[in-house]
């Protein structure tokens, strides 16, 4: 009877997970339509997103993508994917530290939907993040399946009937998987809360830069007609 109760959270947990990470990465295989209020192939012509990266500091580049409506300030080292809904951060992992740390990444989806987080039970945290004059929902998750640890903080913002979500996931191998000795692991825990608990904090800072841009005027047809003969 244990087993199996045992067996049903694990597979819960799991199921858990699979949401979480189908959707951080959807952005990258979605073929969702850009919002119509910031599409810019409106007059039946094709274009490349409207976005632009600026370094803004030696530690901060500004990324903003006037046809998704938006721009953040993120960390220089953050290795970015655009993609037809938003924007993929790939975010490195210092090796010089003994940790299991094996993945952190952030997303930026702008979505033509109501905003909603996924059916999970595993909340760990639920409030509000002000920015500016916004008011974004955030949820934080976790969970511990096969010894692999997981964890993923959302903020969603929505105006109108377009939904902006922020995603921040880190995945920490067991330290068994690494033959770590019983000293090696409580370092290498102890290193990977902080690892987690900075990059959180730098994901969080992205999500209070938020602005909003104005996307680019469409064409008026009737005043880019030819002139007709006399």
């Amino acid at each position: 009877m244990n087993s199996g109760k045992k067996s049903t959270a694990i597979i819960v947990a799991v199921i858990a997970v699979v949401v979480i990470v189908a959707i951080i990465w959807a952005g990258g295989s979605s073929n969702q339509n850009t919002p119509a209020e910031f599409d810019s192939t409106a007059n039946g012509t094709s274009s490349a997103p409207v976005s632009e990266t600026v370094k803004v500091s030696n530690t901060l580049s500004e990324y903003q993508n006037a046809e998704l409506g938006f721009s953040v300030k993120y960390p220089s080292a953050w290795e970015k994917e655009e993609t037809n809904s938003g924007i993929n951060f790939i975010i490195p992992i210092d090796k010089n530290q003994v940790s299991t740390v094996a993945t952190l990444q952030a997303n930026i989806q702008v979505l033509s939907s109501p905003c909603e987080f996924p059916p999970v039970t595993t909340v760990q945290d639920r409030s509000t993040l002000a920015v500016g004059g916004l008011s974004l929902k955030t949820i934080s998750m976790s969970n511990t399946v096969q010894g692999r640890e997981y964890y993923n903080r959302m903020y969603s913002l929505q105006k109108g009937d377009i939904c902006y979500m922020f995603s921040f996931a880190s995945i920490a191998l067991s330290p068994a998987s690494k033959n770590l000795t019983s000293s090696q692991a409580t370092q290498a825990n102890n290193n990977n809360k902080a690892i987690v608990v900075a990059t959180e904090s730098d994901f969080t800072n992205m999500v209070k830069s938020f602005a909003f841009v104005t996307g680019p005027a469409g064409t008026d047809e009737t005043k880019a007609a030819p002139a007709q003969g006399k």
